[in-house]
This record gives C-alpha cells, sequence and structure tokens, in this order.
C-alpha cells in the first residue's frame, strides 16, 4: 500500500483524526464517520481486533507512511531496550517530514512531505531530500534562504505552536529538534499499545 492520495476529508472523518485544517473544519460541523449510518445513534460494537485495526490506521496515516514502513519501524522498536510503543512513537516522530510539520513549518504532514522531496528543507545546512531521514536531537532544520519568502511557507509560520521538544525560530524559519520526546508530549491520536498488540498477533 502506497503513502494515502486520496480525499483527506473522508478519511479523517473514517479515523476520527483531522489530516487537514480543511478536513479539521469539516469534522467540526459534522462530527461523525462518513456513510449513510455515521450519524446514527447506536454505533455498532466493534472488535478487539477491529479496535486494533482502527488504531494502527490511525497512526500510519498520521505519519503518512505506508504498510512496509510501519511494520519496519514496529520491527526496529521491538529490538531496542525499553518500551516499544515510546519508542516506536519516537522514532516516527524523529522523522524529518513529521519535524517539519510539528516545528508548523508546514501545514499538514502531506505538505511536509511534498517540502522534504522538492528539496526546500534543510538539515544542519545541508539540503535533505528524504523525508523519512531520521534526525538526532540537537538536530536543526530550516528553509532553504531562497523559499523562505514562498507564501505556504509565510502563511504556515504565522499558526505555528511547536510542541515543548522543538525550538522554532519564525525569523529565519528555522527548528531545532531538542530531545525524544515522550509519548504524552506528543500531539498524536491513537492507542500505541493497541498497534503493539496488532503487529505481535
Amino acid at each position: 500500500m502506497s503513502n494515502y492520495n486520496g480525499p483527506k476529508v473522508r478519511v479523517s472523518r473514517k479515523i476520527g483524526v483531522p489530516m487537514t485544517s480543511k478536513a479539521k473544519k469539516y469534522m467540526d460541523r459534522k462530527p461523525y464517520t462518513p456513510g449513510q449510518h455515521g450519524n446514527a445513534k447506536r454505533r455498532p460494537k466493534v472488535s478487539d481486533y477491529g479496535k486494533q485495526l482502527l488504531e494502527k490506521q490511525r497512526l500510519r496515516l498520521q505519519y503518512n507512511i505506508h504498510e512496509r514502513q510501519l511494520r519496519r519501524y514496529i520491527a526496529k522498536a521491538n529490538r531496542m531496550l525499553g518500551n516499544t510503543g515510546e519508542i516506536l512513537v519516537q522514532l516516527l516522530e524523529s522523522r524529518l517530514d513529521s519535524v517539519v510539520y510539528r516545528s508548523g513549518l508546514a501545514r499538514s504532514i502531506y505538505a511536509a512531505r511534498q517540502y522534504v522531496t522538492h528539496r526546500h528543507v534543510e538539515v544542519n545546512g545541508k539540503r535533505v531530500d528524504i523525508p523519512s531521514y531520521q534526525l538526532k536531537p540537537n538536530d536543526t532544520i530550516s528553509i532553504k534562504e531562497k523559499s523562505r519568502k514562498l507564501e505556504c511557507f509565510q502563511e504556515a509560520i504565522r499558526t505555528s505552536a511547536p510542541p515543548a521538544y522543538i525550538d522554532l525560530s519564525k525569523a529565519d524559519l528555522s527548528a531545532k529538534f531538542m530531545y525524544l520526546p515522550p509519548s504524552e508530549e506528543v500531539p498524536i491520536i491513537c492507542e500505541v499499545p493497541l498497534v503493539i498488540e496488532y503487529y505481535s498477533r
């Protein structure tokens, strides 16, 4: 399965997570799943497998990664010492496109991926065009000088509100990845233990 390129509003309503600002506005008006039974008062009971599957889709879509990539991250987290769920989230949050999005230099994870692949982003002063590039604590990302006046970046930076583990400099459109965040600081909507359960079946 490839990265998701379909209608963002519909998938946002399906997983209960606004993937874009447009989806957020729509979901504020219609806070229920799509389809003819979406607004039904009684929801069908979801199995344990169904819950795990939903959380897996939520996690995958919030980071805009495909199934194969998520499996690789899970396997890597399993090999490392510590809480697998916590490590998984840290690995995903260390991706270059994730940090571009979290810092507020992009208004969605999809835009962040595009800016990286279109070579607008530098890491420690060197251009990097791989969205999955793994950042380390104290790495600095920045928008290359020629791109800084582009409206997409100026618009994004106006509404940016990065989490504690990212130190943003609005003046020069750069951000420092301060540390690997504990999961409670990461603004994702997902029950990560259910994702780990899904893959350990």
